[in-house]
Protein backbone atom coordinates (compact mmCIF):
# COMPACT_ATOMS: atom_id res chain seq x y z
CA UNK A 1 0.00 0.00 0.00
CA UNK A 2 1.45 3.18 -1.03
CA UNK A 3 2.16 6.13 1.49
CA UNK A 4 0.72 9.49 0.01
CA UNK A 5 2.31 11.01 2.89
CA UNK A 6 5.80 10.05 1.56
CA UNK A 7 7.44 11.96 -0.88
CA UNK A 8 8.36 10.52 -4.22
CA UNK A 9 11.45 9.30 -5.10
CA UNK A 10 11.97 11.94 -7.76
CA UNK A 11 10.53 14.59 -6.49
CA UNK A 12 14.23 16.39 -6.38
CA UNK A 13 14.45 19.70 -7.06
CA UNK A 14 17.07 22.10 -8.05
CA UNK A 15 17.76 24.85 -5.23
CA UNK A 16 20.85 25.84 -5.93
CA UNK A 17 23.99 26.90 -8.65
CA UNK A 18 27.36 28.22 -9.09
CA UNK A 19 29.06 30.02 -12.37
CA UNK A 20 32.83 30.10 -13.03
CA UNK A 21 34.51 31.93 -16.12
CA UNK A 22 37.92 30.26 -16.08
CA UNK A 23 40.89 31.26 -17.99
CA UNK A 24 43.18 28.33 -18.75
CA UNK A 25 46.64 29.35 -19.64
CA UNK A 26 48.11 27.00 -22.19
CA UNK A 27 52.11 26.18 -21.78
CA UNK A 28 52.99 27.83 -25.01
CA UNK A 29 51.04 30.02 -27.85
CA UNK A 30 49.68 27.43 -30.16
CA UNK A 31 49.41 27.86 -33.96
CA UNK A 32 47.66 26.30 -36.43
CA UNK A 33 47.30 27.57 -40.59
CA UNK A 34 44.74 29.87 -39.26
CA UNK A 35 47.54 31.97 -37.43
CA UNK A 36 49.90 31.35 -40.88
CA UNK A 37 47.73 32.57 -43.24
CA UNK A 38 46.96 35.61 -40.98
CA UNK A 39 43.49 34.81 -39.75
CA UNK A 40 44.00 34.60 -36.10
CA UNK A 41 46.30 34.87 -33.72
CA UNK A 42 48.52 32.21 -31.53
CA UNK A 43 45.89 31.42 -28.74
CA UNK A 44 47.40 31.71 -25.16
CA UNK A 45 44.31 30.21 -23.19
CA UNK A 46 40.99 28.82 -23.13
CA UNK A 47 37.88 30.36 -21.19
CA UNK A 48 36.28 27.36 -19.92
CA UNK A 49 32.79 28.30 -18.42
CA UNK A 50 32.02 25.86 -15.50
CA UNK A 51 28.92 24.88 -14.10
CA UNK A 52 27.92 23.53 -10.56
CA UNK A 53 24.20 22.49 -9.43
CA UNK A 54 23.16 21.26 -6.27
CA UNK A 55 19.53 20.13 -5.34
CA UNK A 56 17.46 19.84 -2.30
CA UNK A 57 18.53 16.21 -1.96
CA UNK A 58 21.88 16.93 -1.40
CA UNK A 59 22.73 15.81 -5.19
CA UNK A 60 25.92 17.73 -7.65
CA UNK A 61 26.50 17.71 -11.02
CA UNK A 62 29.65 19.46 -12.44
CA UNK A 63 29.49 20.34 -16.20
CA UNK A 64 31.58 22.68 -18.34
CA UNK A 65 31.94 24.39 -21.68
CA UNK A 66 34.66 26.32 -23.40
CA UNK A 67 35.79 29.24 -25.85
CA UNK A 68 38.97 29.29 -27.80
CA UNK A 69 39.91 33.01 -28.32
CA UNK A 70 36.93 35.44 -28.00
CA UNK A 71 33.47 34.35 -26.45
CA UNK A 72 34.00 33.23 -22.82
CA UNK A 73 33.12 36.09 -21.33
CA UNK A 74 29.84 35.90 -23.55
CA UNK A 75 29.20 32.41 -22.41
CA UNK A 76 29.37 33.39 -18.80
CA UNK A 77 26.92 36.23 -19.13
CA UNK A 78 24.37 34.36 -21.34
CA UNK A 79 24.84 31.63 -18.95
CA UNK A 80 24.20 34.06 -15.81
CA UNK A 81 20.88 35.59 -17.27
CA UNK A 82 19.24 31.90 -18.12
CA UNK A 83 20.31 30.22 -15.14
CA UNK A 84 17.42 31.36 -12.50
CA UNK A 85 15.45 29.11 -15.08
CA UNK A 86 16.80 26.34 -13.66
CA UNK A 87 15.64 26.90 -9.40
CA UNK A 88 12.85 24.92 -9.16
CA UNK A 89 13.06 22.15 -11.64
CA UNK A 90 13.78 18.57 -11.51
CA UNK A 91 17.11 17.72 -12.46
CA UNK A 92 16.23 14.75 -14.58
CA UNK A 93 14.09 16.77 -16.99
CA UNK A 94 17.11 17.18 -18.95
CA UNK A 95 15.57 17.43 -22.33
CA UNK A 96 12.63 19.85 -20.99
CA UNK A 97 15.12 22.01 -19.45
CA UNK A 98 17.49 22.03 -21.84
CA UNK A 99 14.83 23.24 -24.28
CA UNK A 100 13.20 25.37 -21.48
CA UNK A 101 17.06 27.56 -20.95
CA UNK A 102 16.77 27.36 -25.14
CA UNK A 103 13.44 29.49 -25.46
CA UNK A 104 15.47 31.99 -22.73
CA UNK A 105 17.31 33.08 -24.79
CA UNK A 106 15.93 32.09 -28.18
CA UNK A 107 16.03 35.57 -29.30
CA UNK A 108 19.95 35.38 -29.86
CA UNK A 109 19.71 31.84 -31.63
CA UNK A 110 19.99 28.07 -30.76
CA UNK A 111 23.41 27.62 -32.10
CA UNK A 112 26.79 29.18 -30.90
CA UNK A 113 27.36 31.06 -27.77
CA UNK A 114 23.66 31.02 -26.71
CA UNK A 115 23.61 27.20 -27.09
CA UNK A 116 27.67 26.69 -26.22
CA UNK A 117 26.35 28.97 -22.28
CA UNK A 118 23.66 26.32 -21.79
CA UNK A 119 26.35 22.87 -22.50
CA UNK A 120 27.70 23.92 -19.25
CA UNK A 121 24.39 23.52 -17.62
CA UNK A 122 23.86 19.95 -19.65
CA UNK A 123 26.77 18.55 -18.59
CA UNK A 124 26.39 19.27 -14.87
CA UNK A 125 22.80 17.92 -15.43
CA UNK A 126 23.71 14.82 -16.85
CA UNK A 127 26.60 14.26 -14.37
CA UNK A 128 24.33 14.88 -11.42
CA UNK A 129 21.71 11.77 -12.86
CA UNK A 130 24.75 9.70 -13.60
CA UNK A 131 26.50 10.59 -9.86
CA UNK A 132 22.92 10.23 -8.45
CA UNK A 133 22.67 6.30 -10.16
CA UNK A 134 26.12 5.26 -8.74
CA UNK A 135 26.74 4.90 -12.15
CA UNK A 136 29.35 6.19 -14.89
CA UNK A 137 28.02 8.56 -17.54
CA UNK A 138 29.24 6.20 -20.21
CA UNK A 139 27.30 3.00 -18.44
CA UNK A 140 24.04 5.24 -17.82
CA UNK A 141 23.94 6.02 -21.52
CA UNK A 142 24.33 2.77 -22.55
CA UNK A 143 28.21 1.93 -23.12
CA UNK A 144 29.34 -0.53 -25.79
CA UNK A 145 32.94 -0.47 -24.64
CA UNK A 146 35.39 -0.23 -22.08
CA UNK A 147 38.06 1.90 -23.83
CA UNK A 148 38.25 3.49 -26.62
CA UNK A 149 40.70 4.09 -29.70
CA UNK A 150 42.75 7.62 -28.87
CA UNK A 151 45.09 9.82 -31.35
CA UNK A 152 46.74 13.08 -29.99
CA UNK A 153 46.32 16.33 -32.10
CA UNK A 154 48.62 18.66 -29.28
CA UNK A 155 52.00 17.51 -30.57
CA UNK A 156 51.36 18.40 -34.10
CA UNK A 157 50.59 22.07 -34.18
CA UNK A 158 52.26 23.77 -37.14
CA UNK A 159 54.60 25.76 -34.89
CA UNK A 160 56.62 22.73 -33.78
CA UNK A 161 59.71 22.32 -35.40
CA UNK A 162 60.06 18.75 -37.47
CA UNK A 163 62.47 17.04 -35.20
CA UNK A 164 60.33 18.29 -32.28
CA UNK A 165 57.63 16.58 -34.19
CA UNK A 166 59.18 13.38 -34.30
CA UNK A 167 60.30 13.64 -30.83
CA UNK A 168 56.60 14.21 -29.74
CA UNK A 169 55.18 11.49 -31.46
CA UNK A 170 57.80 9.33 -30.11
CA UNK A 171 56.41 10.79 -26.62
CA UNK A 172 52.60 9.54 -28.00
CA UNK A 173 53.47 6.74 -28.60
CA UNK A 174 55.32 5.56 -25.35
CA UNK A 175 52.12 6.90 -23.23
CA UNK A 176 49.77 4.27 -25.08
CA UNK A 177 48.55 6.82 -27.70
CA UNK A 178 47.24 4.85 -30.58
CA UNK A 179 46.98 7.69 -33.86
CA UNK A 180 48.76 10.89 -34.12
CA UNK A 181 47.28 14.00 -36.03
CA UNK A 182 49.87 16.68 -37.73
CA UNK A 183 48.63 20.27 -38.35
CA UNK A 184 48.50 21.04 -42.43
CA UNK A 185 47.47 23.85 -44.40
CA UNK A 186 50.51 26.12 -44.58
CA UNK A 187 50.77 28.78 -47.85
CA UNK A 188 53.59 26.74 -49.20
CA UNK A 189 51.97 23.05 -50.13
CA UNK A 190 55.42 21.56 -49.71
CA UNK A 191 56.11 22.02 -46.58
CA UNK A 192 52.77 20.23 -45.39
CA UNK A 193 53.59 17.27 -47.80
CA UNK A 194 57.29 17.19 -46.37
CA UNK A 195 56.17 17.15 -42.89
CA UNK A 196 53.90 14.18 -43.45
CA UNK A 197 55.98 12.26 -45.79
CA UNK A 198 58.39 12.68 -42.82
CA UNK A 199 56.20 11.71 -39.82
CA UNK A 200 54.91 8.66 -42.01
CA UNK A 201 58.26 7.16 -42.46
CA UNK A 202 59.00 7.99 -39.00
CA UNK A 203 55.55 5.76 -37.78
CA UNK A 204 56.29 3.29 -40.02
CA UNK A 205 52.79 2.27 -42.38
CA UNK A 206 50.56 0.65 -40.41
CA UNK A 207 50.50 3.32 -37.49
CA UNK A 208 47.44 5.72 -37.88
CA UNK A 209 47.93 8.84 -39.16
CA UNK A 210 45.58 11.88 -39.53
CA UNK A 211 45.86 15.56 -40.95
CA UNK A 212 43.97 18.39 -40.32
CA UNK A 213 43.61 21.62 -42.68
CA UNK A 214 41.55 23.91 -40.16
CA UNK A 215 39.22 25.09 -43.29
CA UNK A 216 42.23 26.44 -45.07
CA UNK A 217 41.71 25.04 -48.52
CA UNK A 218 39.39 26.02 -51.71
CA UNK A 219 37.94 24.37 -53.51
CA UNK A 220 40.62 23.21 -56.02
CA UNK A 221 43.20 23.35 -53.78
CA UNK A 222 41.82 20.72 -51.58
CA UNK A 223 41.06 18.65 -54.43
CA UNK A 224 44.76 18.65 -55.08
CA UNK A 225 45.98 18.35 -51.40
CA UNK A 226 43.76 15.23 -51.06
CA UNK A 227 45.03 13.76 -54.13
CA UNK A 228 48.76 14.50 -52.75
CA UNK A 229 47.96 12.83 -49.37
CA UNK A 230 46.42 9.66 -50.96
CA UNK A 231 49.54 7.77 -51.09
CA UNK A 232 50.19 7.88 -47.44
CA UNK A 233 47.31 5.82 -45.99
CA UNK A 234 46.06 8.47 -43.70
CA UNK A 235 43.02 7.64 -41.28
CA UNK A 236 41.49 10.75 -42.60
CA UNK A 237 41.68 14.19 -43.91
CA UNK A 238 40.37 16.68 -41.65
CA UNK A 239 38.29 20.33 -42.38
CA UNK A 240 39.98 20.78 -45.89
CA UNK A 241 37.35 23.18 -46.67
CA UNK A 242 35.21 25.96 -44.74
CA UNK A 243 33.07 24.48 -41.86
CA UNK A 244 29.74 24.72 -43.74
CA UNK A 245 30.92 24.15 -47.27
CA UNK A 246 28.55 20.46 -46.81
CA UNK A 247 28.32 20.49 -50.64
CA UNK A 248 32.14 20.73 -50.84
CA UNK A 249 32.94 18.11 -48.36
CA UNK A 250 30.43 16.13 -49.98
CA UNK A 251 32.56 15.84 -53.41
CA UNK A 252 35.62 15.26 -51.68
CA UNK A 253 34.10 12.24 -50.21
CA UNK A 254 33.01 10.74 -53.17
CA UNK A 255 36.47 11.12 -55.41
CA UNK A 256 38.92 10.02 -53.21
CA UNK A 257 40.16 6.88 -51.06
CA UNK A 258 41.22 8.65 -47.88
CA UNK A 259 38.34 9.47 -45.33
CA UNK A 260 37.24 12.92 -45.14
CA UNK A 261 36.30 14.27 -41.17
CA UNK A 262 34.98 17.60 -40.50
CA UNK A 263 31.74 18.78 -37.84
CA UNK A 264 34.02 20.37 -34.56
CA UNK A 265 33.18 23.76 -35.62
CA UNK A 266 29.24 23.18 -36.08
CA UNK A 267 26.63 24.41 -33.27
CA UNK A 268 23.85 22.53 -33.28
CA UNK A 269 22.40 19.17 -34.59
CA UNK A 270 20.59 21.10 -37.48
CA UNK A 271 23.82 22.02 -38.67
CA UNK A 272 25.18 18.53 -38.52
CA UNK A 273 22.26 17.25 -40.42
CA UNK A 274 23.13 19.28 -43.59
CA UNK A 275 26.59 17.33 -43.54
CA UNK A 276 24.56 13.84 -43.00
CA UNK A 277 22.35 14.54 -45.42
CA UNK A 278 24.91 15.43 -47.88
CA UNK A 279 27.06 12.74 -47.15
CA UNK A 280 29.74 15.42 -46.37
CA UNK A 281 31.83 13.23 -44.19
CA UNK A 282 33.26 9.65 -43.38
CA UNK A 283 34.17 10.97 -40.24
CA UNK A 284 31.46 13.32 -38.60
CA UNK A 285 33.39 15.45 -35.74
CA UNK A 286 30.72 16.58 -33.14
CA UNK A 287 31.73 18.59 -30.10
CA UNK A 288 29.42 18.43 -27.45
CA UNK A 289 30.27 21.93 -25.91
CA UNK A 290 29.80 23.35 -29.05
CA UNK A 291 26.16 21.85 -29.87
CA UNK A 292 24.99 22.94 -26.43
CA UNK A 293 25.70 19.92 -24.18
CA UNK A 294 25.41 15.99 -23.49
CA UNK A 295 21.35 16.47 -24.93
CA UNK A 296 21.82 18.14 -28.66
CA UNK A 297 24.84 15.71 -29.13
CA UNK A 298 23.36 12.73 -28.57
CA UNK A 299 20.45 13.72 -31.13
CA UNK A 300 23.69 14.62 -33.67
CA UNK A 301 25.40 10.37 -33.03
CA UNK A 302 21.45 8.97 -33.32
CA UNK A 303 21.66 10.95 -36.96
CA UNK A 304 24.98 10.09 -37.54
CA UNK A 305 25.08 6.36 -36.56
CA UNK A 306 21.65 6.38 -38.97
CA UNK A 307 23.24 7.30 -41.63
CA UNK A 308 26.09 5.19 -41.41
CA UNK A 309 28.59 7.19 -40.29
CA UNK A 310 32.06 6.97 -37.90
CA UNK A 311 31.73 9.92 -35.10
CA UNK A 312 35.15 10.93 -34.13
CA UNK A 313 34.27 13.65 -30.96
CA UNK A 314 36.51 16.43 -30.88
CA UNK A 315 38.62 17.94 -27.98
CA UNK A 316 37.20 18.20 -24.64
CA UNK A 317 38.26 14.31 -24.18
CA UNK A 318 37.21 14.19 -20.09
CA UNK A 319 33.72 14.42 -21.53
CA UNK A 320 34.23 12.75 -25.25
CA UNK A 321 35.08 9.50 -23.44
CA UNK A 322 32.16 8.73 -21.71
CA UNK A 323 30.20 9.52 -25.22
CA UNK A 324 31.80 7.84 -27.19
CA UNK A 325 31.64 4.79 -25.27
CA UNK A 326 28.21 5.06 -25.94
CA UNK A 327 28.70 5.06 -30.09
CA UNK A 328 27.58 1.50 -32.13
CA UNK A 329 30.42 2.27 -34.51
CA UNK A 330 33.93 1.89 -33.07
CA UNK A 331 34.89 6.07 -32.58
CA UNK A 332 38.18 7.62 -32.36
CA UNK A 333 38.50 10.43 -29.22
CA UNK A 334 41.26 13.48 -29.38
CA UNK A 335 43.55 13.12 -26.79
CA UNK A 336 44.25 16.66 -25.69
CA UNK A 337 46.43 17.35 -22.00
CA UNK A 338 45.16 20.86 -22.12
CA UNK A 339 42.30 20.48 -20.01
CA UNK A 340 43.69 18.27 -17.32
CA UNK A 341 44.65 21.17 -14.77
CA UNK A 342 41.03 21.34 -14.35
CA UNK A 343 40.53 18.09 -12.85
CA UNK A 344 42.27 16.10 -9.63
CA UNK A 345 41.83 12.99 -12.15
CA UNK A 346 43.87 11.40 -15.27
CA UNK A 347 42.65 9.45 -17.54
CA UNK A 348 44.32 6.27 -18.14
CA UNK A 349 45.91 5.19 -21.75
CA UNK A 350 46.77 2.05 -22.69
CA UNK A 351 47.59 -0.24 -25.74
CA UNK A 352 46.10 3.00 -28.18
CA UNK A 353 43.18 3.38 -26.04
CA UNK A 354 41.64 5.45 -23.72
CA UNK A 355 40.11 3.63 -20.65
CA UNK A 356 36.52 4.86 -20.19
CA UNK A 357 36.29 5.58 -16.26
CA UNK A 358 34.12 3.89 -13.65
CA UNK A 359 33.55 6.45 -11.00
CA UNK A 360 30.06 7.98 -10.85
CA UNK A 361 29.48 11.36 -13.07
CA UNK A 362 31.83 12.12 -15.19
CA UNK A 363 34.06 11.21 -12.67
CA UNK A 364 36.02 14.21 -12.13
CA UNK A 365 36.81 17.14 -9.69
CA UNK A 366 38.07 20.56 -9.96
CA UNK A 367 41.55 21.00 -8.78
CA UNK A 368 42.89 23.72 -6.14
CA UNK A 369 44.10 25.83 -9.34
CA UNK A 370 40.65 26.47 -10.55
CA UNK A 371 40.29 29.24 -8.08
CA UNK A 372 43.26 31.44 -8.99
CA UNK A 373 42.32 31.15 -12.97
CA UNK A 374 38.63 31.79 -12.42
CA UNK A 375 37.80 35.59 -13.43
CA UNK A 376 34.15 35.75 -13.02
CA UNK A 377 31.78 33.95 -10.11
CA UNK A 378 28.68 34.07 -9.72
CA UNK A 379 25.45 31.69 -7.66
CA UNK A 380 22.11 31.62 -8.41
CA UNK A 381 19.51 29.80 -5.65
CA UNK A 382 20.28 28.87 -2.26
CA UNK A 383 22.01 25.77 -0.76
CA UNK A 384 19.98 23.44 0.99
Amino acid sequence: MTDNATPHADDDRITWLSLRSVALPLANPISDAKVLTGRQKPMTEIAILIAEIETRDGHRGLGFSYSKRAGGPGQFAHALEVAPNLIGENPSDIAKLWDKLCWAGASVGRSGLASQAIGAFDVALWDLKARRSGLSLARLLGSHRDSVRCYNTSGGFLHTPLDQLLKNTDISREKGIGGIKLKVGQPDWALDIHRVSTVREHLGESFPLMVDANQQWDRPTARRMCRRLEPFDLIWIEEPLDCYDAEGHAELVRLFDTPIATGEMLTSPAEHWEFIRQRGADFLMPDAPRVGGITPYLRVQTLAEQAGMTLAPHFAMELHVHLAASHTREPWVEHFEWLEPLFNERLEIRDGRMLVPTRPGLGLSLSEQVAGWTVQQAEVGKRA
